[in-house]
C-alpha cells in the first residue's frame, strides 16, 4: 500500500468543502462550537456506514446500487434546500428559531452525510487501487478506512472550531440578520454542490 499517496489524495477530497463541511460550518457559526462538534459526530457516524459499504462492496457493488445512490443524493439535496429556505425565511422575517439539541445537531450531520454519495463513489473506485492482492484484503481495507475516517474527523473538527469564532462578528453586523442570511445561503450552496455529485 502506498500510504503517502493515499493520505495525500484523501486529504484533497476531505479538505474541499462539500455538503458535510458546509453543514458543519453553518451549525458552528449559528449555534456555536459544541453544536458544530456534535454535527461532526453525526457526519463521522454516517461515514462509517459509507466506508463499510464502499470497502466491503468495492467498485462492482457501487455500480450495482448506483441508481439507488442517485435517489439518496436527491433526498439530501431536498433536505439541504429545505434547511436553507427555512433559515432565510426566519432571518428575513426576524423569526426566532429554536436552537437544535445535541441529538438534533448529530442527526442533521448524520443525514446530510449519509445522503452524500461522494464517499461511497470515491472509495469504491479509489480504494482498490491501493489494495495489494499479495496481502490480506480485509486488513488493508481496515487500515485505509480508518486512516480516511480519522483524517475526516480531524479536519471537520478544525472547520467547526475555526468557523465558530466568526459567529460573534457576524452577529455584530447591522440588522442582526447576517448570521441567518449567511447560514441560509450556505445550506442552499451545499444543496447545489450535492446536486452536482456524479454528474460528470
Amino acid at each position: 500500500m502506498e500510504l503517502a499517496l493515499f493520505v495525500l489524495l484523501s486529504l484533497g477530497l476531505i479538505i474541499v468543502p462539500g455538503p458535510n463541511v458546509i453543514v458543519i460550518i453553518t451549525t458552528s457559526v449559528v449555534h456555536g462550537r459544541s453544536r458544530g462538534l456534535q454535527t461532526v459526530a453525526g457526519t463521522s457516524a454516517a461515514m462509517i456506514v459509507q466506508l463499510l459499504v464502499a470497502a466491503l462492496g468495492t467498485a462492482w457493488f457501487v455500480n450495482a446500487i448506483s441508481e439507488g445512490l442517485k435517489w439518496l443524493k436527491w433526498l439530501g439535496v431536498a433536505y439541504l434546500v429545505y434547511l436553507g429556505f427555512r433559515q432565510l425565511k426566519a432571518s428575513m422575517l426576524r423569526l426566532a428559531m429554536t436552537p437544535p439539541t445535541a441529538l438534533g445537531s448529530f442527526n442533521r450531520g448524520f443525514w446530510v452525510s449519509l445522503t452524500n454519495p461522494k464517499t461511497i463513489l470515491f472509495f469504491g473506485a479509489f480504494m482498490p487501487q491501493f489494495v495489494s492482492p499479495q496481502q490480506s484484503y480485509l486488513a488493508q481495507v481496515a487500515v485505509l478506512s480508518s486512516l480516511f475516517w480519522v483524517m475526516a474527523i480531524t479536519l471537520d473538527s478544525l472547520y467547526a472550531l475555526l468557523s465558530s469564532k466568526i459567529a460573534s462578528k457576524l452577529k455584530s453586523l447591522p440588522g442582526s440578520r447576517a448570521t441567518g442570511l449567511f447560514s441560509g445561503g450556505l445550506y442552499l450552496g451545499a444543496g447545489a454542490a450535492l446536486a452536482t455529485v456524479g454528474q460528470e
